[in-house]
């Protein structure tokens, strides 16, 4: 979280760091007997899942939304954040199970953004696609509060 607080990570493209440009996050799928969880820090291929038409490193997040931030006696100072299109894994055959998804960005060294887990996977030949949250104060795939 501590990142996310000193704009490691630049989800939009309001000058941060120096740049106007937003950072490039990334989406890996992981086995699950991988090792992925709130102490990871940094994108790895140990434990990432691997089969046709699946690259090392996974997709490159669609990162349309820039960052909202509110400050009202409703929603107590909340920030967040959904990308703006689902994870998309298209024609994938992963035969081991998976239950796992590493954001992270690929900009800043690799840096992890945060894990997402869901039930047990596998796909033969076909499209695996995590839907994203609504971007609001309390479905937002990333959320900081004040309260």
């Amino acid at each position: 979280m501590g990142e996310l607080l000193t704009a490691t990570h630049n989800f939009g493209v309001a000058p941060t760091r120096g740049t106007s440009a937003a950072d490039t996050f990334k989406a890996a799928l992981y086995l699950t007997s991988a090792t992925i969880n709130a102490a990871t820090t940094v994108y790895s291929a140990t434990g990432e899942v691997s089969g046709t038409n699946y690259s090392a490193g996974g997709i490159t997040v669609t990162n349309g939304t820039a960052p909202i931030a509110t400050n009202s006696s409703a929603t107590a100072g909340v920030a967040y954040w959904t990308s703006s299109a689902s994870f998309v894994y298209t024609n994938v055959t992963l035969s081991t199970a998976f239950d796992t998804v590493l954001l992270y960005n690929s900009t800043q060294s690799n840096k992890a953004v945060s894990v997402h887990t869901f039930g047990s996977q596998t796909i033969t030949a076909g499209t695996f696609t995590l839907t994203m949250p609504s971007n609001t104060t309390t479905t937002a795939l990333l959320r900081l509060s004040t309260t």
